[in-house]
């Protein structure tokens, strides 16, 4: 009998960065590898990254990166691990693979697989990849066959019957494979909280098509790029509207083109426009954002520095992409912005969401059809997980086979059993800035608490190599501290306890500028505490000529 472990290095406690590992004795199956984008209080920082380190000390064990679908918040990271992990195989579907390479995933790393084929390993573990629904094509759930039993992770999904072709779902499948039993099943949790069924309250093609007959004059909707079934409704709602549609950006349209050459998206012959048709006044705009800097484009379009799109007060401005809660005071502000310059602004309704995930009744139809003997809630906060894990007691699972972990800490499986062992492994946050792919760090954003709280002063001084004296100084220079002509005084002050304290530190044969630095830092810190309650970042400049 085999020895199973699952953890998550992402995912758990949190929205985004999912990456869940199971280990099979010595093998490690990941599945999916994304990333979180950072809130205000993470200053300058872009996205944050699971701690891949557990991953690159055992790299010779990995099978394999499982992908469930082409959204950042489950494949964002790939490329990043792959960077450390230049050999590693990911799996994926044909659009997700799409997807994967827009983000920078090499093709040779990545092996396309279809739902429903399976993909088997050594000591008889295989990988059964089954067909689900949700916002992007080509998603998937997937049951990993062992000695001991299956585990499931469903990945994110939503269940609606209507959702056909590349969106279909599988619950012929799903059913199968709960009636040959289930040893543990990971399912997400991010709306738990929501009461009934998700579906129809997701299907917006009516809801845009009202929006677009009443509103003659042009329309921009604001729309994330991977969304597709969001941008097929568009399409949709504007048939034989005799309307152009004009998709705006690089990346939107290199989905778009894609989905059209592979049949994912059917658009009515002639719709599509461009860019001569951006200043007629029935067109309809669509404009992309990337999560990291959410509403962007359209602020740029407002401020006036988009090159092809000026603003027009007759537009309709349509935010058809999710609302965050770390993004809400910025698109309050934008909207006000919008609504002085006199735009029609169109939020989707609180009945309505745009993210396709299952709700109480959703998660308990699937908890009935893939029926564990173990559940474990994933993806979502920690209060999302624990509503999930009680509407699976609701159904009869018991409290002790109900799993609640959070990154790190490892569920152990010891033929067929559940070891509570309380083991886990060290992960962190990694925190990445632009195009580096090295972590800041926590001391790094420390720095920038206390810059954009507090300002800096710097301390610079020049003293004689040969005559051991002061030649220039101390001079004083602030940012973002004190407005220094009303702060003479202190700027005074400032310069004599410097002064005092170069000056004890010269001898007519050594100059201590470690210790000169050190007591600069440490009194002028007092000081300025004392007589203004702040503490800025003190930097001492001293060099020697």
């Amino acid at each position: 009998m085999s020895k199973i472990r699952i953890f998550g290095l992402g995912g758990l406690a949190e929205n985004g960065k999912n990456c869940y590992v199971i280990a099979i004795d010595d093998d490690l199956y990941v599945f999916d590898c994304g990333l979180k984008y950072a809130n205000s209080n993470l200053l300058g920082i872009d996205y944050i990254m699971p701690d891949f380190s557990y991953l690159i000390k055992n790299r010779r064990n990995i099978k394999g990166i499982f992908i469930t679908h082409g959204h950042s918040e489950n494949m964002g990271s790939v490329a990043d691990l792959v960077k450390d992990l230049p050999n590693v195989k990911v799996f994926a579907t044909k659009f997700t693979k799409f997807v994967l390479q827009e983000y920078g995933v090499l093709e040779k790393n990545i092996v396309e697989i279809k739902p429903h084929k399976k993909l088997i390993f050594d000591n008889n573990v295989s990988v059964f990849p089954i067909s689900v629904s949700h916002s992007i094509p080509d998603a998937l759930m997937y049951v990993i066959n062992s000695k001991d039993g299956a585990i499931c992770y469903t990945g994110d999904f939503v269940i609606d019957p209507t959702m056909l072709a590349s969106y279909d779902m599988d619950l012929g499948k799903i059913a199968y494979v709960g009636k040959q039993g289930v040893l543990c099943m990971l399912c997400e949790s991010t709306f738990s909280e929501r009461k009934g069924h998700t579906s129809p309250n997701h299907r917006l093609e009516e809801y845009f098509k009202d929006i677009v007959k009443h509103n003659e004059k042009r329309i921009l909707f604001s729309i994330l790029p991977y969304h597709l079934y969001t941008i097929n409704d568009i399409f949709n709602a504007a048939r034989n509207t005799h309307r152009k549609i004009v998709i705006m950006g690089k990346k939107l349209q290199n989905v778009v083109n894609f989905a059209i050459n592979e049949k994912y998206l059917e658009v009515e012959a002639g719709i599509i426009g461009d860019l001569s048709n951006i200043e007629d006044d029935n067109a309809i705009l669509l404009i992309s954002d990337e999560r990291t800097n959410p509403y962007a484009n359209v602020s740029k379009i407002l401020h006036g520095y988009d090159k092809y799109i000026n603003l027009k007060a007759s537009d309709t401005i349509v935010f058809a992409e999710p609302r965050y809660d770390s993004n809400e005071k910025t698109l309050v502000k934008l909207e006000n912005e919008l609504a002085k310059f006199g735009c029609n602004i169109v939020n989707i309704p609180s009945d309505k969401v745009i993210l396709h995930h299952p709700s109480s009744e959703d998660l308990m139809l699937m908890i009935k059809l893939i029926n564990p003997k173990y559940y474990m809630p994933v993806k979502g906060e920690y209060r999302y997980m624990v509503n999930n894990a009680n509407l699976a007691s609701r159904l009869g699972i018991p409290a002790e086979n109900i799993i609640l972990k959070q990154n790190g800490e490892i569920v152990t499986f010891e033929d067929g059993k559940l070891i509570n062992d309380f083991s886990k492994i060290k992960v962190n946050d990694v925190l990445i800035d632009g195009k580096s792919s090295e972590d800041i760090g926590e001391l790094v954003i420390k720095d920038r608490e206390m810059l954009s709280e507090n300002g800096i002063v710097l301390i610079s001084a020049t003293i004689s190599k040969k005559d051991k004296v002061m030649l220039v100084g101390p001079e004083v220079t602030t940012r973002g501290f004190i407005y220094v002509k009303d702060s003479a005084y202190l700027i005074t002050e400032i310069k004599k306890i410097c002064d005092n304290i170069i000056n004890r530190n010269i001898t007519p044969t050594f100059v201590d500028y470690n210790k000169i630095k050190v007591e600069i830092r440490e009194e002028l810190s007092n000081y300025l505490y004392q007589e203004t309650e702040c503490k800025p970042m003190i930097i001492a400049v001293v060099q020697e000529v």
